[in-house]
């Protein structure tokens, strides 16, 4: 087992599994793309180890707290970083996460966005440290989401 893979089981967390696609959805694009030695992650939300999509669902500042948002994100690295391994074969490949786009279902007045991120970017910094997982990162908020997903998060890492 690798080092990023020792990690998440010392801590344990679990990858997803590959998710379904909604009923009546079609998804026409890769979850991540390939192309020279980086790698652009489609935008992600929160799993289940199932694969499914992990409630709670709706506003965040309304229907869902700041806590379940910050849950939430970090559920997302780990959707985002089961699709990295479906594609790559191996996490360690990743040599730098570059840029990290946060997207929440924010509710009128709500404005900690960048909060509800740091689940996301905390859990990348615990595992890649910072020499790797150290990235330049938006979080903005958003009227609706997909599927009423409260976090939404795409990316971009540099690979071998």
């Amino acid at each position: 087992m690798r080092d990023i893979e020792a990690r998440l089981q010392r801590i344990g967390l679990v990858l997803p599994a590959t998710p379904p696609a909604p009923a009546g959805v079609r998804l026409p694009f890769a979850f991540v793309r390939v192309h020279g030695g980086r790698a652009i992650i489609s935008g992600h939300g929160p799993q289940l180890p199932d694969g499914s999509l992990a409630p709670p669902f709706g506003k965040v500042g309304a229907d869902v707290s700041l806590e379940a948002a910050q849950q939430a994100a970090r559920l997302t690295a780990l959707s985002m970083l089961a699709s990295l391994k479906r594609e790559l074969g191996d996490l360690e490949r990743v040599t730098a996460w570059l840029r990290v786009f946060g997207m929440v279902c924010s509710a009128p007045g709500f404005t900690q966005q960048p909060q509800v991120i740091n689940g996301f970017s905390d859990l990348i910094l615990e595992l890649y440290g910072p020499a790797r997982g150290a990235h330049a990162r938006s979080a903005v908020g958003m009227a609706e989401l997909p599927f009423q997903l409260p976090v939404k998060i795409e990316a971009e890492v540099a690979i071998d």
